[in-house]
Parts: structure tokens; C-alpha cells; sequence
């Protein structure tokens, strides 16, 4: 016969979840330092399946303005 698990809310973690000794933002600043996100609205995700394609596009456009620079400077 099974054991019943003892009955928490929802809210409420797991036993064997135990933070007691966490530290909060330990490593929120390295993060930060090393990413560089940017949250793309809905519409324009939906046409960039993944973040190489995205990737990709931007160099594109970065082409174009470098180009477009070199252009106008001359």
C-alpha cells in the first residue's frame, strides 16, 4: 500500500526543496553582465523560429546600415 503524501498549498514547496541556506541574486550581476536579452513583441518572434535566424537578419541589417555609412561618408 502507498504512503499518502502529505497535503501543502500550493504556494508552498516541496519538502525536499530546502532554500534555507540560499543566497538571494547570488549570481544575479554575473548574469547580467554576460547576457544581453532582448524580449522581441509576439508578432515579430513569430516570423524568427529560433534565435540563429534572428541572429542572422540582425547581421544582415548590420551590413546594410555599415554599408549605407560607408556610402554617405564618401
Amino acid at each position: 500500500m502507498k504512503k499518502a503524501k502529505p497535503s501543502r498549498t500550493p504556494d508552498e514547496p516541496a519538502a525536499e526543496y530546502d532554500f534555507a541556506g540560499g543566497v538571494r541574486g547570488k549570481y544575479a550581476a554575473p548574469y547580467r553582465a554576460g547576457t544581453n536579452v532582448v524580449v522581441l513583441e509576439p508578432d515579430v518572434a513569430a516570423l524568427f523560429p529560433d534565435a540563429k535566424l534572428v541572429n542572422e537578419a540582425l547581421r544582415g541589417v548590420g551590413k546594410s546600415i555599415r554599408l549605407q555609412k560607408q556610402h554617405t561618408a564618401a
